[in-house]
């Protein structure tokens, strides 16, 4: 890991239909073609339409022998053939577990607008600028439960620092025009300075 007065090595992969070179661009990172032993950090873009290719898979496969921290980040929200749980539950059948910190919360158009935070329970809605920290409402706390669950049980059988450690892989949703999830990425990438 490089020490705090420089920024982390972080590579970008996945397949072109989720728009790697746009999350690379977002994150100051750079594009992978193959596992990369110096990369601090490993970004892996997922379209959940289009599924996760064989050289992602095999990618994703490679760093394993270095530990490296990884993240998924799902891509193309505004699309309705598939969703961010279609795509985690993808991951989680060809990479590793995920763990899936915030969950998509969607406008009366169907339309991704804003994340519920599993640990706190708090709604980020990136319909105002600046997003708006705002409380659970009671019939989402119902929605959530067993998620919330699932990912305090995670966390807590993971310990702290399992995402440095690359041993817990957060799932992401992200849609950066609309700065949904940016902020989220961000924060998991400052744990690596």
């Amino acid at each position: 890991m490089k020490t705090n007065a420089s920024q982390p090595d972080i590579v970008v992969f996945g397949h072109e239909s989720a728009h790697p070179a746009d999350v690379a661009e977002e994150f100051g990172a750079r594009l992978g073609l193959v596992a990369d032993a110096d990369a601090d950090c490993a970004i892996f873009a997922i379209n959940p339409a289009m599924g996760i290719d064989q050289a992602t898979i095999d990618t994703w496969q490679s760093l394993d022998e270095y530990q490296t921290p990884r993240l998924v980040v799902v891509t193309q929200l505004a699309d309705s053939t598939a969703d961010f749980d279609d795509a985690v539950m993808l991951a989680n059948r060809v990479f590793d577990h995920m763990t899936t910190p915030y969950l998509v919360l969607h406008d009366e158009a169907g339309l991704p607008c804003a994340l519920i935070s599993l640990q706190t329970m708090r709604i980020i809605d990136y319909s105002s600028n600046p997003p708006t920290d705002l409380p659970c409402e009671p019939e989402h706390e119902t929605l959530v439960q067993e998620f919330r669950d699932e990912y305090l049980e995670l966390n807590e059988s993971a310990g702290l620092g399992a995402f440095e450690a690359g041993l817990q892989f957060p799932a992401i949703p992200l849609w950066i025009a609309k700065g949904i999830g940016t902020d989220i990425v961000r924060g998991y990438l400052e744990k690596l300075q």
